[in-house]
């Protein structure tokens, strides 16, 4: 037996079943315009638009009413719509490499707060050092019209970009170079901050020197390797091959790495580590080990201060790299130079105790 749905009836008998679909795709995608909003208070189309954006020529009275019926209908603004009037998207995007990674986490903010500081939204992903990724992610935000871009690149051609930055998409590469075409970079840098991390623990009596570094085709592992021999080339040390070693971050690789340097007669005394990833794995190895061994670290940690004996670094500022490709990024969008530059920023050395242990042999 089948029962039959019953709808409820209007005083005049007829089904509101409409009214009840009606109600339901209002629920949905549907948002208020300013045409709902007029009818509401009962105003013209352009009074809305004054009490919207500011604008002088409303009595008091009507724009509190238009506010009373923008509050009841949860009218907001489409600001999509006004920038693209006015040839701009108020938006730009930011390509990372890992979100997860922690000395991106203060480089994100300061683009962030620029972004802000000029009326724009920032919208960010992450290339998971990934090439086809990167290049994914950075198309896809110019597809949805970003008035700019800023790239840590994981790839090394990017002429892809050039269509868009031909358009007026202004373009920023932070903490690597672009690869294959001129743009605007801005950089830490690697070369002098690891020339001068390797020279401290020559400094303090160590010759044999292990160096753990990121994977070769990235930028800043190949810089940071090239100022680690040029310290041991001023000393007038000779490398082994057994020091050196390039590849990925995972913790797996580096520790492998890490205990090959570390075992045997010709061990090193001391360890280089060409990133924060890096460090933090040497750091784990080297406390289970009863012989002490020197570390310096390219990228400064949250509580390194705290480790015992405290950890030495080579500090990059993040924020300033950040800040400083923002900045960059809208002064090309002011209307500023068209002539590609290249910014290189200074790191410090930062004493903690992990850099100061003499050899133990």
């Amino acid at each position: 037996m089948h029962t039959r749905k019953t709808y409820p009836y209007d005083r005049t008998g007829r089904r509101i079943v409409a009214d009840i679909a009606r109600r339901a795709e209002n629920r949905y995608g549907n948002r208020p315009t300013m045409k709902d909003v007029a009818a509401r208070a009962g105003v013209g189309l352009k009074t809305v638009s004054r009490v919207v954006n500011a604008e002088p020529g409303v009595t008091a009275d009507t724009e509190r009413r238009v506010q009373e019926a923008i509050d009841a209908l949860g009218f907001r603004r489409n600001d999509s719509a006004r920038v693209l009037r006015k040839g701009r998207t108020a938006s730009v995007g930011l390509v990372l490499e890992d979100l997860a990674d922690p000395f991106y986490g203060p480089l994100s903010r300061a683009v962030e707060e620029v972004a802000r500081a000029h009326g724009a939204l920032l919208i960010n992903g992450s290339s998971a050092e990934d090439p086809g990724r990167e290049q994914e992610l950075a198309l896809a935000l110019c597809a949805r019209r970003v008035d700019g871009l800023v790239v840590i690149p994981a790839g090394d051609d990017h002429r892809y970009l050039e269509p868009e930055i031909r358009a007026g998409v202004a373009t920023v590469f932070v903490d690597r170079p672009a690869g294959r075409i001129e743009a605007d970079t801005v950089l830490s840098d690697s070369y002098g901050g690891a020339r001068a991390g390797v020279a401290h623990l020559i400094a303090h009596g160590h010759r044999r020197i292990g160096f753990i570094g990121d994977q070769p085709r990235i930028h800043t592992a190949v810089e940071r390797l090239r100022g680690y021999r040029a310290a041991m080339a001023d000393a007038g040390i000779p490398v082994e091959d057994a020091w050196m070693s390039l590849g990925t971050t995972v913790p797996e690789r580096v520790r492998v790495a890490a205990e090959a340097m570390l075992s045997g007669p010709g061990a090193v005394t001391a360890v280089f580590a060409g990133n924060n990833r890096v460090t933090v794995t040497v750091v784990r190895v080297l406390a289970e080990r009863s012989r002490p061994v020197a570390l310096v670290g390219f990228d400064d940690l949250e509580l390194a201060d705290l480790l015992v004996p405290g950890l030495t670094v080579i500090a990059q500022d993040a924020a300033q790299l950040g800040r400083t490709a923002a900045e960059r990024l809208f002064r090309q969008l002011d209307g500023g130079s068209r002539t590609p530059e290249r910014i290189e920023l200074p790191t410090r050395l930062i004493t903690r105790g992990s850099g100061e242990i003499p050899p133990a042999d």
